[in-house]
């Protein structure tokens, strides 16, 4: 899920933002509206976009953007203004891009487009697997699932699948912090590519179908609505 808020004094145009967002072609945005930066400072939320209008009343946008950067050094900072002499000010708080009143759809939605394309990317990372084909890098992305059948843990991913010499519970707790999920004895998941959960049937985005077990079903779906609910989940229903 995708957290983007509108930071504006301006309730018309704070309105009209937000219409628009809403007709993003892109699912799982949640918007939240907020009348002053000071507002928006007690939020207390974790946001993946900021559109700030940097004209405010009492504390404006760079003031608000600059305390902001405080705490959160990655959300995207998109500012909206009337005027297009702030840009210096912006660079102390790394604004990621700027958009001049009136909005006008198309470049909005290429802004939004630029920022969702970086924080997708944020998903992934790269690891270094010992296999019985030598030593691999991976995308944690590009993974699908770990299974063990047979003795031996098989590691699916969009390239290919590989033998890795280790327990799948190793795999699992090792992995749980990329996102990873144990759905079963035999299995560890990738969250990010789980495209839906039918009964206990998990569908993957690469077609394959993933057993969930009676066990670690309320666990596992628990685990992967907090996962969209923090990270980027382009294209998916669950």
């Amino acid at each position: 899920m995708i957290n983007i808020a509108i930071c504006d004094d301006d309730v018309n145009i704070l309105k009209k933002t937000k219409e628009l967002i809403e007709n993003y072609n892109r699912k799982y945005l949640n918007i939240y509206m907020y009348t002053s930066g000071e507002e928006l400072l007690k939020s207390n939320l974790e946001f993946d976009i900021i559109l700030l209008d940097i004209d405010m009343k009492k504390l404006n946008g760079i003031e608000t953007a600059k305390q902001i950067r405080q705490y959160d050094k990655k959300v995207k900072i998109i500012y909206v203004t009337n005027y297009t002499d702030y840009t210096y000010s912006a660079f102390s708080v790394h604004a990621f891009g700027y958009l001049v009143k009136p909005l006008k759809l198309e470049q909005l939605y290429h802004q939004l487009d630029e920022a969702l394309s970086y924080t997708e990317e944020s998903v992934s990372e790269l690891i270094e697997f010992v296999t019985n084909d030598g030593v691999i890098r991976v995308e944690t992305k590009d993974i699908y699932y770990f299974e063990y059948q047979s003795r031996k843990v098989t590691m699916k991913t969009v390239e290919s699948t590989y033998i890795i010499n280790k327990k799948i519970s190793e795999i699992g707790k090792e992995m749980e912090s990329y996102g990873f999920k144990m759905s079963h004895k035999s299995f560890s998941l990738n969250l990010y590519n789980v495209k839906t959960i039918k009964g206990y049937d998990i569908y993957m985005m690469d077609g394959s179908i993933v057993p969930l077990s009676q066990k670690k079903s309320s666990q596992f779906r628990d685990s992967l609505n907090i996962y969209l609910s923090n990270h980027i989940s382009k294209n998916r229903r669950i």
